[in-house]
């Protein structure tokens, strides 16, 4: 699994063809921030849906310190997982990374996110979570 994560600094490599010092002490510090230290060298085919989660996000913290796009991060996960990466994404943002994420989830999502592009055919409208629970959600749900 540590070599899925260390792809993630390949672009800092440029033509380079060996991982240096420093890119793979970046890859060391994102497993230990996604908190799957303990699973370093186990193949990523064994693990559980929440944890190749956990691993294809330490690996994109590897390539940026700016912003984070995600696409559906949560499908198959279990109800446990799910808070957990939800919790995850949260401690990104406040430590000052922009995670952008496309989810069906919205219920769940909406007590994590701080801001909400919700997107329908008729409307759309962005706002914050709290603008969003407390007066859109009724109307864009119609």
């Amino acid at each position: 699994m540590f070599e899925i994560v260390l792809s993630g600094t390949l672009p800092k490599c440029k033509f380079r063809p060996f991982y240096s010092k420093v890119e793979k002490q970046l890859a060391l510090d994102a497993i230990e921030k996604m908190g799957i230290s303990h699973l370093k060298n186990t193949c990523y085919k064994t693990l559980s849906g929440g944890q190749q989660q956990r691993v294809l996000l330490a690996r994109a913290l590897c390539a940026t310190t700016k912003i984070i796009i995600l696409d559906e991060p949560i499908a198959c996960l279990d109800p446990k997982a799910t808070k957990e990466f939800y919790l995850l994404i949260k401690k990104l943002n406040k430590d000052g990374i922009t995670v952008i994420m496309v989810s069906h989830d919205i219920m769940g999502a909406l007590m994590y996110a701080s801001h909400v592009l919700f997107i329908k055919k008729e409307k759309s409208i962005f706002c914050t979570s709290k603008e969003y629970m407390t007066t859109q959600k009724e109307i864009l749900l119609k």
